[in-house]
């Protein structure tokens, strides 16, 4: 009987050896770059305290769109801000505000206390409609054009040079 339980457990050690060397090789890092050039999904996204919400396919009548996603909670997404405030000055962009996993409250207080650089502004309470965009951490920001296809896609926060190069894009 010992002999058969060594036999098993080798066999099971065996196993699990191979399949955790063999997984050695593979990268396993979650990459949204591949998203860039890709039409994004129709996607409705809720809009800020309403009952009311956007359909990504409304995005068309824009030249371009911002898709920002940030919470008041978020350190960076507080050091991007005036970014996003120079950026809501460009006259063919709409920026598309989605505040994730937030508290309503906070949420306004950051607006007020910063300033609201959004034309729209939606929520994303439980981080599903995040999900459609390839969105796994906040802040992170996409550029659309009217065909609704992503530009540019940012993670982390904006920074000077970024803005500079969407204003290339988008040719302001």
């Amino acid at each position: 009987m010992r002999k058969i339980n060594y036999i098993i457990i080798s066999i099971l050690f065996s196993f699990l050896f191979i399949i955790l060397y063999s997984s050695l090789d593979n990268e396993r890092v979650y990459n949204t770059k591949d998203l860039i050039g890709k039409k994004i999904s129709q996607v409705e996204i809720n809009l800020f305290q309403s009952n009311e919400t956007i359909n990504t396919k409304e995005f068309i009548n824009n030249e371009f769109t911002i898709l920002n996603f940030w919470a008041s909670w978020c350190a960076p997404c507080r050091k991007e801000h005036p970014n996003l405030v120079r950026l809501s000055k460009i006259k063919n962009i709409k920026l598309v505000g989605v505040n994730f996993k937030d508290n309503v409250e906070n949420a306004k207080n950051f607006l007020k206390e910063n300033g609201n650089p959004f034309d729209i502004l939606a929520e994303d309470k439980n981080g599903k409609n995040s999900v459609n965009f390839g969105v796994y951490g906040i802040p992170e920001t996409i550029l659309i054009d009217s065909e609704l296809k992503i530009l540019k896609k940012y993670i982390g926060p904006l920074n000077i040079k970024e803005v500079n190069e969407i204003r290339k894009l988008v040719k302001e």
